[in-house]
């Protein structure tokens, strides 16, 4: 997994700059490696199989005693500990929807962060992407969503996703703002000049 380069970089943050031009919104940009280490999920899984090991173990025998037991759970559960961590592995054992709640955690914490609620007149735009769980979500602050509906912004969301998911992640986040610039200049047009927020692309390695 590779992040953008620092021209990829430059491109992004060009095209902010255009579309800020006729917009009162304040744009920012972030890019995640991946939104957890999920160190957890390795051990957690190897547990769960450990403990459920002795009941098909007594299905077959029931000479096996207590110390034998206790011996096939501790080396069962440090090998596939071992073998869950592969990165190949792991990421095959996180259900999908705690990945996304992950992401959706660290996209909102990075708006506060990024002080996108202080703006003037509440125009800050997210948009954030966590690239290992090909994760999409563009957050919008008060002066936005009472003028642009929620929805208005989902199938903008749906075709960089596709992007994301297809490693185009520089044509993504280019047709993402260019999209985002269309429906800003129309619900929410420059009404004066300004640059209040910084608009180079956030990477989160």
């Amino acid at each position: 997994m590779t992040l953008l380069t620092e021209s990829e970089q430059r491109q992004v943050a060009e095209a902010i700059d255009r579309i800020e031009l006729e917009t009162d919104a304040e744009v920012v940009t972030v890019l995640a490696a991946q939104a957890d280490d999920y160190h957890y999920i390795p051990v957690l899984w190897a547990s769960l199989l450990a403990l459920l090991l002795p009941g098909p173990l007594l299905l077959v025998t029931t000479d096996l005693g207590l110390g034998y037991l206790l011996l096939a759970q501790w080396s069962v559960f440090i090998l596939l500990a071992l073998l869950f961590r592969l990165p190949a592995l792991t990421g095959r054992l996180i259900p999908r929807g705690v990945r996304h709640w992950r992401a959706s955690n660290l996209a909102r914490r990075q708006f506060i962060e990024l002080n996108l609620h202080h703006t003037d007149g509440d125009t800050g735009v997210l948009i954030f992407v966590s690239e290992a769980e090909r994760y999409v979500e563009i957050l919008v602050d008060r002066g936005i969503a009472a003028r642009i509906d929620n929805a208005a912004w989902e199938s903008i969301v749906a075709a960089f996703t596709r992007d994301v998911r297809e490693g185009k992640v520089l044509d993504g986040f280019l047709r993402c703002i260019s999209s985002c610039g269309e429906l800003l200049r129309e619900k929410v047009p420059a009404t004066h000049e300004r640059n209040e927020l910084p608009n180079r692309l956030v990477l989160l390695r």
